[in-house]
């Protein structure tokens, strides 16, 4: 199989070498806008640079991954349809709902694939979580937790470009509460603080926000990000139950500690960011990629998929903003 990568930033450098050690890849194709930086990831993974995006639909690959600067994704993912190819995305399709319906209605029409990078979905935590819910295991779920909260803000220059801290970030926790739950989410209200660094408010974004949601069957939810957590990269989930309760990533990595004289005492080595922590879930989303390429197995993350979990951060910030619940019902779904 050859494969066409687009964009070889720090998640498309790290998608090169998964799929270069694939069993079933033959050949990578790779192209960024910065061309040396192709190169040398090329040249890293044993993979053939292309100029352009242009080469990599035109050299004759059998799928793309999509990799690039966000603002890329809903046009490659139209060229990627209108090619015939599957296409595997990071989120988001696009950074507004009328982009993303648009680009899925390219794929829709074609009829090809399109599996979006939501890789929590392939963490053994919540996939072990997901299957203790659906066993009747936790009774009742009555109440959710997640957490997601980044060890230090990224680049000022990034903020304006990354949609917000709801749609960037906890657009994550909306996907997998769903995926998780076999809940919809029918209802948020949200909040948000930028009282941290000035580029924040500059951007018109919050440095830390929450949520409450409420699903289709009366549980609730909060959900919580930050940008600003010293302590290291943090992202968790608790579920309760009436007959128990779990937690998903608290381990000997886990970037907190205990007040109590018993309690868990600091980590020596907290996760320092995603590719770490979500390194195994990563090469396991590709895995499925190819073998949806090859009909063996079917879309574990498709487009509306990733349009759903927008939804939910779109009816998000309007909360934000005009600070009141806000029912999914007002959020356009076409």
């Amino acid at each position: 199989m050859r494969i066409g990568l687009i964009g070889t930033g720090r998640i498309g450098s790290f998608h090169a070498g998964v799929l270069s050690r694939h069993r079933e890849v033959g050949s990578l194709v790779v192209t960024d806008t910065d061309a040396a930086r192709a190169v040398a990831v090329a040249d890293r993974w044993g993979a053939t640079a292309a100029p352009s995006a242009h080469e990599v639909f035109t050299w004759g690959v059998d799928a793309v991954v999509i990799a690039s600067a966000t603002a890329a994704h809903a046009e490659l993912i139209a060229r990627a349809a209108r090619a015939g190819l599957p296409a595997f995305c990071e989120k988001p399709i696009a950074l507004d709902l009328p982009g993303t319906m648009a680009a899925l209605r390219e794929v829709e029409q074609a009829g090809t694939a399109l599996q979006l990078g939501f890789m929590r979905r392939f963490d053994a935590g919540y996939t072990a979580a997901r299957e203790l819910v659906r066993s009747g295991r936790l009774g009742r779920l009555h109440t959710v937790r997640a957490i997601t909260s980044d060890p230090a803000p990224p680049p000022p220059a990034y903020l304006p470009l990354s949609g917000g801290l709801y749609r960037d970030c906890l657009v994550h926790d909306f996907d997998i509460l769903r995926w998780v739950t076999g809940r919809e989410i029918t209802e948020v209200y949200a909040t948000g603080s930028d009282a941290g660094h000035a580029m924040f408010r500059e951007a018109g974004d919050v440095d830390t926000a929450a949520a409450l949601l409420t699903l289709d069957d009366g549980t609730l939810a909060t959900a919580t990000a930050t940008r600003c957590n010293g302590a290291g990269y943090d992202v968790r989930m608790e579920l309760a139950g009436e007959l128990d309760q779990v937690a998903v990533g608290l381990d000997d990595r886990t970037p907190i500690s205990s007040t109590e004289p018993h309690g868990l005492p600091p980590v020596d080595k907290p996760w320092p960011g995603f590719l770490e922590r979500f390194a195994p879930a990563y090469e396991a989303e590709l895995d499925a990629f190819v073998r949806l390429v090859r009909g063996e197995a079917d879309n574990a993350c498709d487009g509306r998929e990733a349009l759903t979990a927008l939804r939910v951060a779109e009816a998000c910030e309007l909360s934000r903003r005009e600070r009141r619940p806000v029912r999914m019902e007002e959020i356009p779904a076409d």
